[in-house]
């Protein structure tokens, strides 16, 4: 039943996503906003009588600390734990929704990008030079581009018997 409930009340919203049956995504605050988080509950085997599994390990969620993560999993834990034997899925979310300034108040966006960034370009001056010698390609003039064409038919083949005098030179030896 909550199932039903919660696909009729999040109906059109875009920030809720069903992931399948006992699994749910929501997105706390805008997409644009640096603050936003996305908070994925999954439904164990005898929900609502033991507490859901609470996860923010999406890729959605890499600019946040883990303290931080860790300070609003463990609000939600206390969420539950006043849930706990109802179905509490929506009231997680809205929770959530409702104390988003207060979980995000120490939130400093970690730019995870920059880092891995600055990992790849130390080791890359190394490996440069030697691929560009490899990566150039060669650069042909017009008039070898011409004669290029000239030899060749419009689909870029060499016409039938191009090479006949080496045959016949390989042949006579």
């Amino acid at each position: 039943m909550e199932l039903e409930a919660l696909r009729s009340i999040y109906e059109g919203d875009e920030s809720f996503r069903e992931l399948s049956p006992v699994s749910f995504q929501y997105r706390i605050g805008e997409s644009g906003d640096p603050k936003a988080f996305l908070i994925e509950i999954s439904w164990t085997e005898t929900y609502p009588q033991t507490p859901p599994i609470i996860s923010m390990n999406a890729f959605f969620n890499n600019t946040i600390s883990s303290a931080v993560k860790q300070s609003i999993l463990a609000k939600l834990q206390e969420a539950v734990e006043v849930n706990l034997g109802t179905a509490m899925t929506y009231t997680l979310f809205e929770y959530a929704k409702d104390n988003k300034e207060q979980f995000m108040e120490n939130h400093h966006p970690v730019n995870s990008t920059t880092s891995i960034s600055n990992i790849i370009s130390v080791e890359t001056p190394s490996i440069a030079p030697s691929s560009k010698k490899k990566d150039k390609k060669e650069q042909l003039s017009k008039a070898q581009k011409r004669k290029l064409a000239d030899k060749t038919d419009h689909k870029g083949e060499l016409p039938r018997g191009w090479n006949w005098v080496d045959v016949v030179k390989h042949m006579a030896a």
